[in-house]
């Protein structure tokens, strides 16, 4: 039987769950509805230029190292000691001053030499000339023998058909006879080879002369002197040292025919070749070193590479300054272009793109750059150009992260 006390134990669970439920329903019914924030969307305060075209002439950067087309290796003239050493690595020089001299007696056996084979060669050779002579001066008198003997054995032929000859005396007549002959032929052969072993004679003289020419250069350029107003650049050898033939002594170079040679990017090169066919003169201009002046483009290399050309460029006029191997910045006035705009660096991105603003937002537009350019003030500014970018146009100079197409922008009043 269920009693109440019973029956209170199971309703009184139930009672407070349904309490509880209407005290949570009361308190969500009675919240005080917030409203719901709407989204902005951020502005990215930005300047801005106006877009103007004009004709400018860019410059671009570029690296160039210091050459000399003139530099003078001077070498050994012969296996032999150095001597003496007068100079020393960087020294000044002027033209015809003394730098290295050898012994000279490694050189004069092979000059005394020399001359003794072409005293030898002019020996034989008069002495081909004075048998020439007495060859022509012989020959007559030889064929006249053969003829005296011709007629003897004629003579004594005709006496023995009258039995008035012995065989012998015939027979010692006829070999007499062809003795003669045989002598004349022999001097006949000897006039007409004369041509010929006079020509063998006279290439062994100039043979002959051309060695003792060479002994005497040999002799002559044991001494290494300044052929012009140089820098010695290296000195290879010290006094005492044996060197081969063609071994490196000394180098040098000219003070004042120095040049710079720089590589020229690609899509700079018909623009400098077109101008230097046409008759322009093209500069460029040390930016981070105190050297003074402006250096003419002197040539283009002969060949071009992928990625551009070589460059030359004259600096007579500072070279007293300079060495080879020296590193300078450059800046190269290139030909004047038109329709370009001058650009802040900050308003280029990926070297390619810049933004235009359009009703408050960005708009990417590609660009090509030229070069760069300096304003009055001395600001660098990057030449840009671009059908798409018109006169007026607003360009964003602020250099944003984030510049997307479409990025809401203000430009600043200031």
């Amino acid at each position: 039987m269920i009693t109440a006390r019973s029956q209170a134990k199971f309703l009184l669970p139930i009672l407070v769950l349904l309490i509880a439920a209407a005290i949570y329903f009361s308190l969500v019914n009675s919240k005080t509805e917030r409203e719901k924030p709407a989204l902005s969307e951020k502005i990215w305060q930005v300047e801005v230029i106006t877009a103007q075209k004009q004709e400018l002439s860019p410059s671009i950067t570029l690296y160039g190292r210091i050459e000399s087309p003139e530099q003078l290796k001077a070498a050994a003239p012969g296996g032999g000691i150095v001597e003496k050493v007068f100079v020393r690595n960087g020294a000044s020089v002027k033209k015809g001053q003394p730098l290295v001299t050898m012994d000279r007696r490694d050189f004069a056996a092979s000059l005394l030499q020399a001359e003794a084979d072409l005293r030898d060669i002019d020996n034989q050779v008069a002495e081909l000339k004075v048998r020439h002579q007495s060859n022509l001066a012989s020959l007559d008198t030889e064929r006249a023998l053969v003829i005296l003997a011709n007629a003897e054995v004629k003579r004594l032929t005709e006496l023995k058909k009258q039995n008035l000859s012995a065989d012998t005396a015939i027979n010692a007549v006829r070999s007499e006879s062809a003795r003669r002959q045989l002598a004349v032929t022999s001097r006949e052969l000897d006039i007409d080879s004369y041509p010929s072993r006079l020509q063998i004679l006279q290439a062994r003289h100039d043979r002959g002369e051309a060695e003792l020419d060479q002994a005497r250069l040999a002799m002559a350029r044991s001494e290494v002197v300044a052929p012009f107003d140089a820098i010695i650049s290296e000195v290879a050898v010290a006094a005492g040292d044996r060197v081969s033939l063609g071994q490196i002594l000394i180098s040098l170079f000219p003070i004042d025919d120095l040049e710079i040679r720089a590589h020229l990017p690609i899509n700079y090169l018909d623009s400098v070749r077109q101008a230097i066919a046409n008759g322009q003169e093209l500069y460029a201009s040390v930016t981070n070193r105190k050297i003074p002046g402006r250096f003419q483009i002197r040539r283009l290399a002969g060949e071009a590479e992928a990625t551009g050309i070589d460059v030359y460029f004259a600096i007579d006029a500072v070279a007293g300054q300079l060495r080879p191997g020296d590193l300078l910045p450059l800046s190269l006035e290139l030909p004047a272009e038109k329709g370009v705009i001058g650009v802040p660096y900050q308003a280029i991105y990926g070297n390619s793109r810049v933004y235009r603003v359009v009703e408050d937002r960005l708009q990417a537009v590609d660009v090509a750059s030229i070069g760069q350019a300096r304003t009055a003030d001395n600001q660098v500014l990057v030449l840009v150009r671009s059908d798409l970018i018109e006169p007026g146009d607003l360009i964003a100079v602020t250099h944003l992260p984030n510049a997307v197409s479409g990025l809401k922008v203000k430009i600043d009043a200031e």
